[in-house]
């Protein structure tokens, strides 16, 4: 999760008690599976993993899960899921961008930056444009390609 790097950054250095940073990868692969090709996704975090498989690191704790946008809502769904199996103290989702026309799953994040309805892809603050680029850009843009157009919206982060 990747695109949520620079809101992460913002947020963990927000929050006054200690903090433990996981980061979660996914692996795309097609395997077998009845004859049939099919793709899926696998997620993993060696650091919070324990020999037996175990997250045994979120046992007990306030966990947090922290993504860049909530589209459809199943990968965070099935995230949180998996972390809940741990017996966390409490399991919370936060996100920069909410983005709830897209939503297949009823989940709602506990804390969320930004909500909308547009389809359009946003770049900035962490969020690449269909280009690959835009990363690196403090605002967050609504546009096809992120381009600074008169098209485009933009939202500005509010200076502490």
């Amino acid at each position: 999760m990747d695109r949520s790097l620079i809101f992460t950054a913002d947020l963990i250095r927000a929050i006054d008690s200690p903090v433990v940073l996981h980061f979660v990868r996914e692996d795309v692969r097609d395997v077998e599976h009845a004859g049939q090709q099919r793709r899926e996704v696998f997620f993993g975090n060696r650091s919070a993993v324990n020999a037996s498989g175990d997250h045994a690191e979120f046992k007990g704790r306030d966990v947090l899960l922290v993504d860049a946008v909530l589209d459809s809502g199943i990968t965070q769904d099935f995230l949180l899921r998996r972390i809940g199996e741990n017996k966390p103290r409490s399991l919370r989702l936060a996100v920069l961008l909410d983005k709830i026309s897209k939503r297949r799953v009823a989940l709602e994040p506990d804390y969320f930056a930004f909500r909308t309805a547009s389809n359009l892809v946003w770049c900035g603050y962490g969020l690449a444009a269909s280009n690959g680029t835009g990363r690196n850009r403090r605002n967050l843009v609504a546009g096809s390609t992120g381009s600074r157009t008169t098209g485009s919206q933009q939202v500005r982060r509010k200076k502490r």
